[in-house]
């Protein structure tokens, strides 16, 4: 997927979020980051992605995280 693909898709997703702290989150990544372009779109999709993934219930649990920390 190049540049201009992601900017749309995080422009769609951005457009239909409704959760404030999601909006937050994403606008602290852009404005505080001195960070090259490229690293800023990968922060940005895998932030999206992760909320995505809280929202589709693949999540872990704590005892889970503790399992997967302690290996």
């Amino acid at each position: 997927m190049g540049a201009m693909e992601i900017r749309t898709e995080l422009q769609q997703m951005i457009e239909h979020e409704t959760d404030l702290s999601v909006l937050q989150a994403i606008r602290t990544i852009l404005l505080k980051t001195g960070l090259n372009p490229v690293l800023k779109e990968k922060l940005t999709a895998r932030a999206l992605r992760s909320e995505d993934d809280i929202k589709a219930g693949r999540v872990y649990s704590k005892e889970e995280v503790i399992q997967r920390t302690n290996r």
